[in-house]
């Protein structure tokens, strides 16, 4: 290790007395300017990955869907899934490290991943469009030279674009070509050919409005726009030219506000959707004759997509394992008529994503998504092969054209992250070859009234779950109180879980009737106050 050369570096990034950062699914994340130590150690980490593993490691910088003066930043493992859980704690040590035990704490991991510094390394990185995000980008590269390592800078890209040109690169352009432009014509070449295949094809479609949420994937779906004409007709709000990112727009703002986002002229019955800052997320919308709003979240999502994976598996004949991974979030309607009316089966992984992904990559076809509009759909290997064989052997031409939509959805499918892009054309592929309208789509099934809430504890670390999160072991009478309560109404459901990054206890309630999902959720929230070291004033009612 090139020690002077990274101690000099190290200097020119100080780390900030007494910060402590840890690590967790969405990498780190805080205020843009406690994060330039953090870049530049990260920098270094990427650099001893890629020794490790010999392949290429990505780095990130964004913070997703949090406000315009955060950052962060998030480090991508070979095949474009997100860092091995085993690697978080190297680095949240790292970022954590006085300048003092930088030294002893790359030493330390050197040695335990017995990693040979002579081995050649080369990392990707990407940025968003934060005001912070470039200088962020160079503390990063700092970082990486210092270990004189290869790097290349692929500037501003939404988040699932840099996991899938680190997947390219790593298979050798078998997953497709490594560059922003490779990821438009391999989507775009996979949507125009599905959606041909429709009896109803036009040469003009209805236009889908996209609130941009003012950040990276207003770039890019501009940039990819000319490659879906005339076969989608699109309209961009919140594009970034005025608005602040994330500001009272984008996919979180929707889906938790329940409301439209501002800045997007919404006509009755018109399909809408939105990313959120950095392209991973997406959640549909519209307003009715009667100005009422209808979200269509991750759970209507996910079932869209595996219904419509399901009908093309009975035609093609092949008996597949297939299954939807959920999280506790997920609306108990959703996984009702999953179950009971598709017959497919559907598991329930902790919140976070990468615990969904792992769980979807024990089946030959998993399709995972958060209530949140973060998920894809994971094909095996040998689910690959089998479809692309029946392209050439089906059947039937019913069978071989089956197939071949089949082959077009796994080509147009991001399978390394959740991707708003390829997720918003999946989605209005599918509603084009079925003739759904976005009414059509949502009246599937319907969602039970639910309620999310938050209590300000002392210490979050009072509660502990199990059962993906479902039930709570601590503290002790804080689940059979939540039990007694759950009967008090009808179809309903309740859980709390301990935030990731604050001393607060999320709650989420579920029943017949909002009101009802309303007065549960206040009462367990009084449980949650009373038993876990509820700070300051005791939850109101909800009016």
């Amino acid at each position: 290790m090139h020690l002077e050369s990274v101690l000099r570096s190290s200097a020119r990034h100080a780390k900030p007395a007494g910060l402590t950062l840890q690590y967790g699914t969405a990498g780190f994340r805080t205020k843009a300017e406690h994060l330039d130590h953090v870049m530049h150690r990260m920098g270094l980490l990427a650099v001893l990955r890629s020794k490790k593993t010999k392949f290429i490691i990505g780095v990130m910088v964004t913070a997703s869907h949090n406000p315009e003066e955060d950052n962060g930043v998030k480090l991508v493992d070979p095949m474009g899934e997100m860092l091995v859980q085993e690697w978080e704690i190297y680095a949240t040590n790292l970022a954590n490290a006085e300048e003092h035990e930088l030294q002893t704490v790359l030493t330390n991991i050197i040695k335990q991943e017995a990693i040979n510094m002579q081995d050649e390394s080369s990392v990707a990185i990407g940025r968003d469009t934060r005001p912070s995000s470039e200088s962020l980008s160079l503390a990063v590269i700092d970082g990486v030279t210092a270990l004189e390592s290869k790097y290349q800078d692929y500037g501003l890209v939404t988040t699932p674009q840099l996991h899938y040109i680190v997947c390219c690169r790593n298979t050798d352009g078998r997953y497709g070509e490594p560059s922003v432009e490779g990821y438009y014509q391999k989507l775009s070449k996979a949507f125009n050919d599905l959606v041909k295949q429709s009896p109803e094809c036009q040469a003009e479609k209805e236009c889908l409005s996209i609130d941009g949420a003012n950040g990276i994937g207003s770039l890019k779906i501009k940039e990819m726009e000319r490659y879906l004409q005339p076969r989608l007709s699109l309209q961009l709000f919140n594009d970034g030219s005025n608005g602040r990112l994330n500001y009272m727009c984008g996919a979180d703002y929707v889906k938790v506000q329940q409301k439209p986002p501002e800045g997007i002229d919404m006509k009755p019955n018109e399909r809408c959707c939105s990313f959120d800052g950095d392209a991973d997320r997406i959640v549909y919308y519209y307003k009715d004759s009667g100005d009422g709003f209808h979200l269509l979240d991750g759970d209507k999502i996910a079932t869209l997509i595996s219904t419509f994976i399901k009908e093309l598996l009975v035609k093609v004949g092949l008996e597949l394992n297939m299954a939807v991974v959920q999280t506790a979030y997920a609306n108990g309607s959703s996984t009702r008529y999953l179950e009971e009316v598709m017959k497919v089966p559907v598991y329930c992984a902790k919140t976070g994503v990468k615990h969904l992904h792992h769980k979807a990559q024990e089946f030959d076809i998993g399709v995972y998504f958060e209530a949140n509009g973060h998920g894809t759909v994971l094909f095996s290997k040998t689910a690959e092969e089998q479809i692309r064989q029946l392209t050439k052997t089906g059947a039937s031409e019913e069978s071989r054209k089956a197939a071949q939509m089949l082959e077009n959805v796994i080509n147009l499918i991001n399978q390394t992250v959740g991707d708003a892009i390829s997720d918003m054309l999946v989605i209005e592929a599918i509603l084009s070859l079925k003739g759904l309208t976005i009414q059509k789509w949502n009246e599937i099934y319907t969602d039970l009234p639910n309620r999310q809430l938050k209590v300000t504890v002392a210490d979050r670390k009072v509660i502990d779950t199990t059962d993906a999160e479902r039930r709570t072991v601590k503290p002790p009478g804080l689940q059979e109180k939540i039990d007694d309560l759950v009967k008090k109404y009808n179809m309903s459901r309740a859980f709390v879980r301990p935030s990731g990054t604050e001393d607060v206890v999320r709650v989420y309630a579920e029943a017949d009737t909002q009101e009802n999902a309303d007065a549960l959720a206040h009462e367990v929230c009084l449980a949650v106050y009373h038993l876990a070291g509820g700070v300051g004033d005791q939850p109101k009612p909800l009016r």
